[in-house]
This record gives structure tokens, C-alpha cells and sequence, in this order.
């Protein structure tokens, strides 16, 4: 599990100003936290774990040396500046559910020969005890012909008992369609005289 170094923040300094400084600012919160505490870390640290985490990722917050559990609950990214402004952390507790999302991985595209790949979920909302998270559910579309649904019942986070799954079992995660092309036949571009 990969570890974030934060330290807490003092709300005197403004969030801008900290950004300035090579720092996102985020909160941390949870049952057994009063409030919420407000944290910064250094801007690489950060780039480098959402390199392989995200939201809904499970990863270990020092804040000030004492360690949390967490998930990342909402990662803030500012699209004009190409930057993460804030993160969000839930502290976990091992008796209760957190309400999480898995980011849907399509795998196997290069072996499909025809049609078009449509991905209508790129996540899925679910609820689970820390020992449970997913961060990602893998979907190997290779296999898949023209006119094939993947549903979200087919996937395998379904079938995990441990897993509350939030979003509709029948919402549709990928379809392969045919390709439809409009050309228009010679003999109808002639016509027009």
C-alpha cells in the first residue's frame, strides 16, 4: 500500500498561497476524526501516487508521523492550470462500510478486428468494509463481437459478497456496434443537374 506524507495545515494561510509554494491542500475526515483535519502536501509526492492510485484508492496518510488508513474520496483537478489543487481523504474503520467507486479498465481492445467499442460506465459506485476496497475492475473486451453487452452483473465485482454494489446491475459498462458509414451511392450525386 503506497504511503502519502502530509502535515497538517494552519487555516491562516491561505490555499492559493500554499499552492504557490509547491504544495495541494486537502482534508482528512472520518468517524473517529472530530471535524475534519486540514492538511498540505508537497505537490510531487502527490503526482507520483496518482500515478497509480486514484479516487477510491486505498492508501496509507502520515500526517505528522501518526498513520492513517484511508481512501481517497475526491481528487480535485484544475484543468487549466494542469494541476491537482485538492485531496481528499476518508480515515477508515474496519467495522464500517465507506461508500467507494472502481474506476472500469478496458483491456484487450487491439484484439477486436471489427465494429466500435462504446464505453457507457467508466466507474462503479459500491459499498464495502475497508478489507474489501476495489480500486479498479479490469474488463477484457477482446473477446466481444459486433452486437455484445457487458453489463455491470457480468462483472465479477458482482459476484463479490463482500461488495454492495450501488450502481444499477443492468446498466451497460461496454457494446461493440458496427460501424456505420454514409457514403452516398454515385448514381444519387449525379441527379442534381
Amino acid at each position: 500500500m503506497n504511503t502519502l506524507k502530509a502535515e497538517k495545515r494552519s487555516m491562516d494561510v491561505k490555499a492559493k498561497r500554499l499552492r504557490r509554494e509547491g504544495y495541494v491542500t486537502g482534508n482528512l475526515f472520518g468517524r473517529e476524526i472530530e471535524g475534519s483535519i486540514p492538511v498540505k502536501m508537497h505537490k510531487p509526492d502527490v503526482e507520483r501516487l496518482l500515478k497509480t492510485n486514484n479516487k477510491g484508492s486505498q492508501i496509507l496518510l502520515d500526517v505528522d508521523g501518526q498513520k492513517y488508513d484511508v481512501l481517497i474520496k475526491e481528487v480535485d483537478f484544475n484543468p487549466m492550470a494542469g494541476r491537482v489543487d485538492e485531496l481528499d481523504f476518508q480515515a477508515l474503520v474496519s467495522n464500517e462500510k465507506v461508500h467507494s467507486v472502481a474506476e472500469i479498465v478496458l483491456v484487450n481492445h487491439d484484439k477486436i478486428q471489427t465494429g466500435v467499442l462504446q464505453e457507457n460506465l467508466t466507474e462503479i459506485a459500491y459499498t464495502a468494509y475497508p478489507s474489501s476496497l476495489v480500486d479498479k475492475v479490469k474488463v477484457d473486451v477482446g473477446e466481444m463481437k459486433i452486437g455484445d453487452v457487458i453489463y455491470v452483473k457480468d462483472l465479477p465485482i458482482a459476484e463479490d459478497k463482500d461488495i454492495d454494489l450501488k450502481t444499477d446491475l443492468e446498466s451497460v459498462v461496454v457494446m461493440l456496434n458496427a460501424v456505420h458509414s454514409k457514403e452516398v451511392p454515385e448514381e444519387e450525386e449525379d441527379t442534381e443537374e
